[in-house]
C-alpha cells in the first residue's frame, strides 16, 4: 500500500526554509513515509499540548522534527510541521495549525 505525503501551505513554507542540503535528507524521510507510514514515532501530550494522533520523525540527529498525521482511509500523510527540536518549536507550530 501506498500513501500520498501532502504538507500543508504551513508545513511547505517551513521546507521552503531549509537549506537546500537539509531539503535532500528530509525529502528522503518524506519519500519513505509512503510506504511505510509508522516510520515515525507517535505523539501524545508533549510540553502540555494535546497532539494525541500525530507522528515525530527525527532528522539530523534529532535536531529537526516532521510532525505529520496519518489518514489511513484515504492512504494520506499530512505533514502539519517541519521544525527544529529548540524549545519544542516544532511541536508547538503543530499544535496551533492542528487549532486553525
Amino acid at each position: 500500500m501506498r500513501f500520498k505525503v501532502h504538507l500543508i501551505p504551513e508545513a511547505k513554507q517551513d521546507f521552503k526554509k531549509l537549506d537546500e542540503s537539509i531539503k535532500k535528507i528530509v525529502l528522503k524521510k518524506l519519500i519513505q513515509l509512503e510506504t511505510n507510514p509508522l516510520l515515525g514515532e507517535a505523539l501524545g501530550n508533549k510540553a502540555g499540548l494535546d497532539l494525541t494522533g500525530y507522528f515525530k520523525m527525527y532528522i539530523l540527529k534529532r535536531k529537526l522534527r516532521i510532525i505529520y498525521e496519518i489518514k489511513k482511509e484515504i492512504l494520506l500523510i499530512e505533514v502539519i510541521s517541519i521544525g527544529k527540536r529548540d524549545k519544542f518549536s516544532a511541536y508547538i507550530q503543530a499544535y496551533l495549525r492542528k487549532m486553525k
